[in-house]
């Protein structure tokens, strides 16, 4: 992988990506999670397991999903602009990926119980899925604040047989359902923890990038196909940061093409009212991994805000934080005001409802590709219906 004016990106010891990353947890887990990596390094290069995930991707979730040229944005804006249509995949979003990748880890290791957090709802909604799929009992722990903001996925969550479990610690957002998985993980260690975003201890992050890095495989070959060429960049909203590691991996490589991330900025740039903790955070070790986090003057985690649950997060990837220092990938904050201004921009010039986490990237493109005649792809990571009766 290469960096600012060809740098060569150094990928550290076994869990690390440079010099972040790793496995800080519990004597109980660490046993269960080095166990877990061992397994992952041996399905991974497994034929049989590769076949049958790609078979899930084609017949079940409907991958390839297709890149779009969205003619009427991209006559607005002044550069041409595609969009990878992860919101069309079942499920509604990327998250899908991931989890019926975990879920034939899981089943391969025996598991009769698998857990998982989730902000948004699309990574529960995605759990619970492929949980029913698979006939396995499912827990999805959501905090009280996201609970009654995404609604819809909350239905659809109990519909599909799972038992949500309400967290009312801290501030009831994704940090906070994210804890208490763990503390469900350490009580009962035989359950699977089906982790959402490339974040976390080690194998995690590795876990999440293998699986969603379809996204970006499938989005080379077919700019390839339709432009002949590479785009000149690439824009993805981040949270934890699974869709923007997703379609990144296919082009860490070439160095002419620009990789953007868009963090969710919530009132702006001021610790406590934003979610920009590649913008604002400094290397800690937080659930798990060290990487950047959102600290107060104490060194402590703050309590991130962001107007989208999939992003308000006070942590990240390691991957990411390793390709921030590297300056591989920008990081750019964007407030809540501009993401609602690009999900609407997007629902009325395409006619494509995107989730608002997705709207974040929308209005990174916009705002850096104005009348600047590049060809771009962006991650549409999610589509919309869950945020449709918020604004």
């Amino acid at each position: 992988m290469y960096g600012k004016k060809g740098t060569v990106i150094k990928v550290g010891k076994k869990g690390y990506f440079g010099d972040y990353g790793g496995r800080f947890v519990p004597e109980v887990l660490d046993k269960k999670l080095e166990n877990l990596a061992n397994i992952f390094e041996e399905l991974k290069d497994k034929k049989e397991f590769n076949d049958e995930f790609k078979m899930y991707l084609k017949k079940y979730v409907g991958r390839p999903s297709p890149i779009y040229y969205a003619k009427n944005l991209s006559k607005k804006v002044g550069s041409k602009i595609y969009l990878k249509r992860e919101d069309l995949n079942h499920t509604g979003a990327h998250k899908i990926n991931n989890t019926i990748g975990q879920i034939l880890i899981a089943r391969h290791m025996g598991a009769k119980e698998i857990i998982a957090e989730t902000g948004a709802g699309q990574h529960g909604v995605a759990t619970a899925t492929a949980a029913a799929l698979f006939g396995m009992k499912c827990k999805i722990f959501m905090g009280e604040v996201d609970i009654k903001r995404q609604s819809m996925n909350v239905k659809k969550i109990k519909l599909l047989g799972a038992e949500l479990v309400e967290v009312k610690t801290g501030t009831g957002t994704l940090k906070d359902a994210v804890d208490g998985a763990f503390e469900y993980l350490v009580e009962n260690p035989e359950t699977y923890y089906l982790i959402g975003s490339a974040v976390g201890p080690h194998p995690y992050p590795s876990i999440v990038r293998y699986f969603q890095s379809v996204i970006g495989e499938e989005a080379r070959r077919q700019i390839l196909e339709d432009e002949g060429r590479l785009p000149d960049s690439i824009f993805a909203c981040i949270g934890g940061g699974s869709n923007a590691i997703g379609i990144f991996s296919a082009f860490l490589k070439d160095e002419g093409t620009k990789l953007y991330a868009a963090e969710g900025g919530g009132e702006g740039l001021i610790l406590g009212k934003t979610a920009a903790t590649l913008s604002l955070g400094r290397p800690k070790i937080f659930q798990g991994s060290y990487s950047y986090c959102l600290l107060d003057d104490a060194d402590e985690p703050i309590e991130a805000y962001s107007i989208s649950a999939g992003l308000d997060y006070p942590g990240v990837g390691p991957e990411h934080s390793h390709l921030k220092d590297a300056e591989r990938v920008e990081y750019h904050s964007i407030t809540d005001i501009e993401a609602v201004e690009a999900f609407k921009m997007l629902s009325k010039t395409e006619g494509i409802i995107p989730a608002i986490e997705s709207a974040h990237a929308v209005a990174l493109a916009v705002k850096l590709l104005k009348n600047k005649n590049r060809l771009a792809i962006v991650n549409l990571s999610g589509r919309g219906d869950k945020d449709v009766g918020r604004f």
